[in-house]
């Protein structure tokens, strides 16, 4: 099937979590009824939402069926099993989310869930700040007693956000989402989210949602208060061409690609190419072949295709899998 493979579009996979708004069919003119738009998975691999592809011969196709007829064309040589290895979506904060944190690698294995750790790239204007990581002197008893008063906001680190900020939210970071952001998530191919506070509110079913304090106990790092805040690195400066490497980490590694002039980029194989346009518009050409790619739109190039140009003006950011 590696030649059948090509850049593949998927249809968003909608969230109506109570906190969400209407900010990212808006800002990116998609034609959907009026509702809650709270996430919009953009490739997901998963039973609660599974992206199904929108464009050329494998329209109407799962992820997970193309994934079983050839993971390593798709995924790369780096990516072990047939799994899609991350969940890309984004989020339009209305309300605050809740106080939340994810177990990592080793206490999911202890504990139970999938581990999660993520990263959150700003888009446009966004609220002056998010929380991530415990403020320095917290201890678990001090926690304990700030959740029992209602007050655990107050235990988290304050960090301050505009737009293009990258914020690491390591798997046992306890953090939450301010008001008011947009924002591009890059995380571990897992939904396990332990609900530590959630401002008092109700959920769809006019209930208050569940909290999951003692599985949060066990998975916090109490040790945490290391600035989640990270800078990009210049790595092209080009009059055509500019290439930042935002973030990389043993789970993936994303990149800022800014273009004016035709770009083409080399495949080796190891890994996909997980394109997300923030602003502008980019053509992807291949083999004979192009797609348009338009502000707001994410597309998968699979690691079997030998190389793609991309083609107009744009800022892409682009997600991989690390050696």
């Amino acid at each position: 099937m590696k030649s059948d493979l090509y850049p593949m579009k998927f249809t968003p996979v909608y969230k109506d979590y109570p906190w969400g708004g209407s900010r990212i069919p808006e800002t990116y003119n998609r034609d959907v009824p009026e509702g809650i738009y709270a996430e919009s998975w953009e490739i997901a691999d998963r039973d609660d939402g599974m992206s199904v592809v929108s464009n050329g011969p494998l329209a109407g196709k799962t992820l997970r069926e193309v994934l079983r007829t050839d993971p390593a064309g798709v995924m790369g040589s780096n990516v072990k099993g047939s799994k899609f290895p991350l969940l890309i979506k984004l989020i339009d904060s209305k309300q605050k989310l809740s106080v939340q944190v994810h177990p990592n690698d080793e206490t999911a294995v202890q504990y139970g869930g999938e581990a999660k750790t993520e990263m959150w790239y700003l888009l446009g204007e966004n609220t002056p700040q998010v929380y991530c990581g415990l403020n320095e002197g917290v201890t678990k008893e001090s926690f304990l007693q700030a959740v029992s008063d209602g007050t655990s906001g107050d235990t988290m680190r304050p960090v301050p956000v505009e737009k293009e900020s990258a914020v690491f939210v390591r798997g046992g970071r306890i953090h939450a989402i301010d008001d008011g952001c947009l924002i591009l998530e890059i995380q571990q191919n897992s939904n396990t989210t332990y609900r530590i506070y959630d401002w008092d509110r109700m959920g769809n079913d006019g209930k208050p949602r569940d909290l999951h304090i003692d599985q949060a106990v066990e998975v916090i790092n109490w040790n945490d208060n290391e600035n989640p805040l990270v800078k990009p690195t210049l790595l092209v400066n080009t009059d055509g061409f500019k290439c930042w490497e935002v973030l990389k980490c043993k789970y993936f590694r994303l990149e800022k690609l800014i273009f004016s002039a035709p770009l083409k980029v080399p495949m080796d194989g190891k890994s996909f190419h997980a394109l997300f346009v923030s602003e502008g518009e980019a053509v992807i050409e291949w083999s004979g072949a192009r797609e348009i790619v338009k502000a707001g739109e994410s597309i998968l190039i699979p690691a079997a295709l030998p190389a793609y140009t991309l083609v107009g003006k744009a800022t892409v950011l682009r997600t991989s899998i690390p050696d």
